[in-house]
């Protein structure tokens, strides 16, 4: 049977350059590294070394010696730096959070004792009080139950002055409260810590993905309600853009967008407005959405993390934060 060929074929053929493994490593556009990474890490307070997370497969709560452990290991894999979360002893919690800002707290000491045995190792902490407050929630409330939002700067100035002291090398705020990131450069600068960064949460979504993580470090069973008045709604994009921009004018150095995959538009926007350091996180939904499923069979876990953490780089992130950090720097290596 003779083949009939179109007398005029496209001379561009774009399955030419996919035809070969060694072609399409040679023409991608977006490379995922080590360098990408930061290790989101959960650390408790108590003497258990290890303690598994219900919610995230595969993720435990670290004791002090086990996170400086995996400090170890995000150095000799290559991973750049930790994001540390903890959880706390509910007996140390009240409505305020004050154990945020015992500069001999479990978070301080945790920080101290990472810097001491793996200096090299970037150290960032999550500036929020709602793994030390009774009701969940990232801020002082007030006598209407409302979270009092210069109330809680206060708070917030004093919790990052706590983790500078103790050497943290990123100040992580991810409570969405107006006004923070000035307040706590002010402090940083006026209290000596001016090569202290700061990494904003600057477009965190209220989000159904956080479960998992609110599991893990203890908020999840005591929130009351939600955190939608000062969290973003999910409909918003232009928003996210002035969020951005406000944490810019207030000294940050690094921005971040949370969630990740559901907000990959929203990634996009923050990087190629600004063009400053943008991060994102892959949060605890996101990571028990591939576990389970992998555990299931039905894709294949490996696979999904580099494809995952790739659409973040594609999106124009410069960095991920990431529960998967220590498999992906293995499968990179």
């Amino acid at each position: 049977m003779t083949q009939i060929v179109p007398s005029k074929y496209p001379l561009t053929r774009m399955r030419r350059n996919r035809q070969a493994d060694w072609s399409r490593r040679l023409t991608r556009e977006t490379y995922l590294t080590k360098d990408d990474l930061v290790w989101a890490l959960i650390v408790h307070d108590g003497e258990e070394p290890r303690i598994p997370v219900t919610a995230m497969p595969g993720v435990d709560r670290l004791n002090l010696d086990e996170a400086v452990k995996a400090a170890k290991r995000a150095r000799d894999l290559g991973i750049p730096a930790l994001a540390l979360f903890p959880h706390i002893d509910p007996s140390r919690k009240d409505d305020t959070g004050s154990e945020a800002l015992n500069a001999n707290g479990f978070v301080p000491n945790v920080i101290r004792a990472i810097k001491e045995a793996v200096p090299e190792i970037g150290v960032m902490c999550d500036v929020a009080l709602d793994p030390f407050t009774t009701h969940g929630h990232d801020g002082v409330m007030n006598e209407k139950n409302q979270i009092d939002n210069d109330a809680t700067l206060n708070m917030l100035v004093q919790q990052s002055l706590v983790q500078a002291a103790a050497g943290v090398d990123v100040i992580a705020p991810s409570d969405m409260m107006d006004g923070r990131i000035g307040a706590i450069r002010e402090a940083l600068e006026a209290n000596g810590y001016k090569d202290t960064m700061i990494m904003s949460y600057s477009a965190k979504y209220a989000s159904c993905f956080y479960g998992p993580y609110r599991e893990a470090v203890g908020s999840g069973a005591v929130l009351t309600g939600d955190k939608k008045t000062y969290q973003m709604d999910y409909g918003n994009t232009d928003e996210a853009i002035r969020e951005t921009a406000l944490d810019l004018q207030e000294g940050a150095d690094i921005v971040m967008v949370k969630p990740g995959l559901p907000y990959l538009d929203i990634v996009y926007r923050v990087s190629s407005t600004f063009n400053v350091p943008t991060i994102v996180f892959q949060i605890s939904g996101e990571y028990g959405q591939i576990m389970l499923a992998s555990e299931a069979g039905w894709l294949d876990r490996d696979k999904a993390i580099l494809e995952t953490l790739s659409s973040f780089k594609r999106a124009g992130a410069d960095g991920i934060v990431t529960y998967f950090a220590e498999r992906a720097a293995e499968l990179l290596s």
